[in-house]
């Protein structure tokens, strides 16, 4: 729909959405999105466990704990107690802080597993159990990851941050385990989605701890919204396809059958969460390909630092505006360290890994990886603008100093639903990231826990596990 599209004065489709969530079940969901919802529950404990090791995750815990709040809800690792929409905004940060959790990306950018604690924390606000939990996981990454497929271009391209998108997906999965009618969760669409639409500056140039918070702040939002509506708040029901709703305000092309079509109803339908991938590094999605090309060659020709003198890498041209520009070059945080691909080209060709231990602050703050980083030159390719965002396409070509170039190409990194990270995989990414928060043997029972989530009469078990 565009900005010049006549408005409805009824059958908005928040309603739609609302209708599909109300009535879906757990009894609804295949077995291999419940499989799935449990893969990406372990990959995001392991991420919130290095979470929880964060200058921001530990910033924001410290603010939320002076600030008090009712004992209802369970905080990862340090057990803190708090409300449900702090607990949820904490969590999510918890899992989002590094950089590392989930990934899917169409004509915008998302980490539905941002949102997946606003579920969560309702459920344990109502006693609820682990089919619950899975419930709200699988609604969460289906209207996430549609969200992400029906701007053209993406939100993104307007100078907007996905978080954006998340205003409008997170009260629906937070609302649907908190038993909202279909008419309460409309209201809890519109207040959410009047509020949370977010900056694309977080993620342009030098990067602050904002770039983490702002997916986290909308599920709090999503959360607080449902909650509000539980009680009869109202909000706008236009906010997809009305006047000033989504549609409106970004006049670009909205597909919004996108939204509609095909949604899963049945245990034989097929389930986003199906299509999302996970990180097998801690870096910014578009820079897996191009590392992965980089170690390829590395490994395969035993290339030293000393050895190079460029690093040419070709990629579509919203990684090369994102991953080269500027302040990229000369990172001096966390935040900009993992979003820079001449720092994690740079310190992997250096260190021979990409793994948290090289987003450090004493590894980013060393000064022998400058000469390194301007090695680096990014350029766009236009063919492969064609291929994206099927494809993910990087061509690194190393030139040496002796005059002797390597090249290397990856379409599909690892941990994309076409090459997916295995539960032993995610185990090996889980104790590392762990390790030092939670003992080895306690990790394990989180694991256990976990991959039996359907069977969890309560969550008891589960946050015992995770609480240090």
């Amino acid at each position: 729909m565009s900005a010049s599209a006549t408005y409805k004065t009824d059958g908005f489709l928040s309603f739609e959405l609302a209708d599909w969530a109300t009535n879906l079940s757990y009894d609804d969901l295949s077995p291999e999105a419940v499989a799935a919802a449990k893969l990406f529950w372990f990959d995001s404990l392991g991420c919130a466990m290095g979470g929880s090791r964060q200058k921001d995750y530990r910033i924001a815990l410290e603010h939320f704990k002076a600030m008090g709040g009712a004992p209802t809800c369970d905080v990862f690792v340090d057990g803190f107690q708090t409300n449900p929409s702090d607990a949820a905004l904490l969590n999510s940060l918890m899992i989002r802080a590094m950089d590392y959790n989930d990934i899917y990306w169409k004509q915008d950018p998302s980490h539905p597993s941002d949102i997946i604690c606003g579920p969560l924390a309702i459920a344990q606000m109502l006693g609820g159990s682990g089919k619950d939990v899975i419930l709200g996981t699988i609604i969460a990454y289906e209207m996430e990851m549609r969200l992400c497929e029906s701007g053209f271009p993406g939100v993104r391209e307007y100078g907007w941050h996905h978080a954006t998108l998340t205003g409008f997906a997170a009260p629906i999965a937070a609302g649907r385990v908190l038993g909202l009618t279909r008419d309460q969760l409309v209201q809890a669409i519109g207040i959410s989605a009047s509020r949370t639409c977010s900056l694309g500056a977080v993620t342009a140039g030098k990067l602050t701890n904002m770039k983490n918070t702002v997916d986290p702040m909308a599920t709090r939002a999503g959360v607080e919204s449902a909650l509000l509506a539980k009680r009869g708040y109202s909000g706008p029901e236009h906010v997809f396809d009305g006047k000033e709703g989504l549609s409106h305000v970004f006049g670009h092309e909205w597909k919004f059958e996108i939204m509609t079509d095909k949604l899963p109803k049945s245990r034989g339908d097929h389930y986003r969460i199906l299509d999302c991938g996970m990180k097998s590094f801690p870096i910014e999605a578009l820079s897996h390909a191009p590392l992965t090309a980089m170690m390829k060659i590395v490994k395969e020709n035993a290339v030293r630092a000393t050895d190079v003198a460029e690093i040419k890498v070709e990629v579509v041209a919203r990684a090369a505006d994102i991953l080269g520009d500027p302040h990229k070059y000369r990172p001096t945080s966390k935040e900009t360290a993992d979003h820079s691909l001449p720092y994690s080209l740079a310190v992997g060709l250096v260190d021979g890994m990409v793994t948290p231990l090289q987003f450090k602050q004493e590894r980013i703050d060393d000064k022998g990886l400058i000469p390194v980083m301007d090695m680096v030159k990014v350029v766009p390719n236009e063919e492969f603008e064609k291929l994206f965002p099927e494809f993910q396409p990087s061509r690194v070509t190393i030139t040496l100093k002796n005059g002797a170039s390597h090249a290397q190409r990856v379409d599909v990194p690892k941990g994309d639903p076409r090459d997916p990270m295995t539960e032993e995989e995610i185990a090996v990414k889980f104790h590392a990231l762990g390790e030092g928060v939670l003992p080895e043997a306690q990790r394990e029972k989180v694991r256990e826990i976990v991959m039996d989530l359907e069977n969890q009469m309560t969550l008891d078990g589960f946050f015992k596990a995770m609480r240090a």
